[in-house]
């Protein structure tokens, strides 16, 4: 390819997401109310910010070099949808959440998008009122896509405004230190920082999670998948977070996910566990100065601390096996001990520039080498985004869910979780060679959320 006036080189994580094993397309799976009126959803994406966007009417191409450049095209938008009339199985047995969940697993192992065109599409499930909205990572990252999505939408209660996203997912913190206080916490911030990045570093060469009946490894992006939902209500979730000091929404979740593992590798292993058996996830943190929500045109201003793409950081976080007790929030705490420390490094942004640094002087292909060897050593991966707090609508259709996955990887459980209107949805992509049964996985971490919210109850009356 001949480089022209205009084309844009992709940023260092857009390319690591382009190359062979660590491609990923967002599925983002969207169910309606009423019948979808297929005129009037183009309608609205034609009129909508999505196709004057640079990224998404842009195609990927790549030049002399091998490097990966945006070139602006002309947006046909009929290219970019797939309509689907007849249901998706004809077994009456089979409920439209799991016909659309078997979709979506097969979507997110067997079907790239196109290259000669910009690197979106729409299907059109019309038999069960659900649409998929499939993007290509190096479009952006999570913050970024829901942040445009919802400038797409309008809110249930009053169509002429937009949902809310200022101060959804901010925190406050406390200013009140002395001289010995900061300097204590620099002395922490600089130990967790090297035990962290260190730990980086040596899972990328050879350390990893003992083997269990839920790891995956190198070759298991390719495996066949199945995917289930699990259900939560926020409310819940804010229950059992009163009723421990200090702790936050993600303390819960990572107290679920431990709970739930540790429950279904019960059912699933024929002989005992080992107490405290570490199974490590990565997860991606957001490393804009804004956490949460951001305002779409705060995305799109160039010098915003809240700019356009895909701006994270990546995790190690683990969780532990334990034999169910008395006490379910313990699950809880050691989860708020685990992520204490972690707020407490600077392993976020560090492996951001580390990255950043491998891809700049040793390319694409060494960055990619590392990073599917940290995932094929560690067990599972993990996000959170925050989606709207209100009901939403899209073309005057009101949404009621909306759920997110990504193309498989290396990990036999991939966890993506979406919350939107007091509830919060977490799809489970399973390798189902490995973990054929994932509803069971998905009650396990409902479960475990349940018995956590009666403790909390417990104790609060106490």
């Amino acid at each position: 390819m001949t480089i022209t006036e205009g084309d844009e080189p992709l940023t260092p994580a857009g390319r690591l997401f382009v190359q062979p094993g660590m491609d990923q397309i967002i599925n983002c799976a969207v169910s309606v109310d009423d019948p979808i009126d297929v005129d009037a959803v183009k309608l609205e994406i034609s009129n909508s910010i999505l196709v004057k966007h640079p990224r998404f009417s842009s195609i990927m191409l790549k030049d002399s070099c091998g490097r990966e450049r945006w070139r602006k095209t002309e947006v046909n938008v009929d290219d970019h949808f797939i309509i689907r009339h007849q249901p998706l199985t004809d077994d009456p047995s089979i409920s439209d959440e799991d016909a659309v969940n078997d979709y979506l697993a097969d979507l997110c192992v067997s079907t790239p998008l196109s290259l000669t065109k910009p690197l979106w599409e729409f299907h059109l499930l019309l038999a069960h009122n659900w649409a998929v909205l499939r993007l290509h990572h190096a479009l952006g990252d999570g913050i970024s896509l829901m942040s445009m999505f919802m400038s797409c939408c309008r809110r249930a209660d009053d169509p002429n405004q937009r949902p809310t996203t200022h101060g959804i997912g901010t925190s406050s913190s406390s200013n009140n230190f002395n001289v010995w206080s900061l300097l204590k916490k620099l002395v922490m911030v600089i130990w967790y920082t090297l035990v962290y990045v260190t730990e980086f570093g040596l899972r990328s060469l050879w350390l990893k999670d003992k083997k269990t009946a839920i790891s995956g490894g190198a070759g298991v992006e390719l495996w066949p998948r199945k995917l289930a939902t699990a259900k939560f209500k926020i409310d819940d979730m804010k229950t059992v977070k009163k009723a421990i000091d200090n702790a936050t929404i993600n303390d819960v979740l990572f107290g679920v996910i431990s709970c739930g593992l540790s429950r279904y590798l019960d059912l699933r292993s024929p002989k005992a566990m080992k107490e405290g058996l570490q199974m490590t996830g990565v997860a991606m943190i957001n490393l804009r100065k804004q956490s949460g929500l951001q305002d779409f045109s705060e995305l799109m201003k160039s010098k915003s601390g809240a700019r356009w793409g895909n701006k994270f950081g990546m995790l190690l976080l683990p969780v532990y096996y334990h034999k169910g007790g008395s006490d379910p929030l313990q699950f809880v705490k050691r989860a708020k001990a685990m992520i204490d420390k972690k707020k407490l490094s600077l392993e976020g942004p560090c492996s951001y520039k580390i990255g950043d640094l491998i891809m700049s002087i040793f390319g694409a292909k060494l960055a990619t080498l590392l990073n599917y060897r940290i995932i094929s050593n560690t067990t599972f991966t993990i996000s959170n985004v925050i989606g709207p707090a209100e009901d939403i609508t899209f073309g005057g259709n009101r949404i009621s869910s909306v759920r997110v996955t990504s193309t498989a990887l290396s990990h036999a459980i991939t966890m993506h979780m979406v919350s939107y209107a007091g509830r919060a949805d977490m799809q489970i992509l399973v390798a189902k060679d490995i973990i054929p049964d994932p509803k069971v996985l998905a009650k396990c971490f409902q479960d475990a959320l349940l018995e956590m919210k009666e403790a909390a109850q417990a104790v609060s009356k106490n």
